[in-house]
């Protein structure tokens, strides 16, 4: 199984930013995928979650109304799209995902919200 992230970046506060992770290896339009991510010196949290197919999503409080998950199951692709970034924002996201016999994580890519 593998999970690779990209387009994280700097942006500027109130910019826009959209995350994509690649999933290799595993059934991917079988289980749900999350979001999660770490700012330094942090726990890591949980960003976003959407089931298999698509059609339930769940955010954290602070990100409902401003970031977006999707996938595209024939790609095998989860997506994050963040918009109205705020410098607490920034960190490393990782790409997760829980099939019955083991949790995977991505290598995580940087996001970085500064001025």
């Amino acid at each position: 199984v593998q999970l690779v992230e990209s387009g994280g970046g700097l942006v500027q506060p109130g910019g826009s930013l959209r995350l994509s992770c690649a999933a290799s290896g595993f059934t991917f339009s079988w289980y749900a995928m999350s979001w999660y991510r770490q700012a330094p010196g942090k726990e890591r949290e949980l960003v976003a979650a959407i089931s298999s197919a698509g059609g339930s999503t769940n955010y954290a409080d602070s990100m409902k109304g401003r970031f977006t998950i999707s996938r595209d199951n024939a790609k095998n692709t989860v997506y994050l799209q963040m918009n109205s970034l705020k410098p607490e924002d920034t960190a490393v996201y990782y790409c997760n995902t829980n099939p019955p016999w083991r949790t995977y994580w991505g290598q995580g890519t940087q996001v970085t919200v500064s001025s």
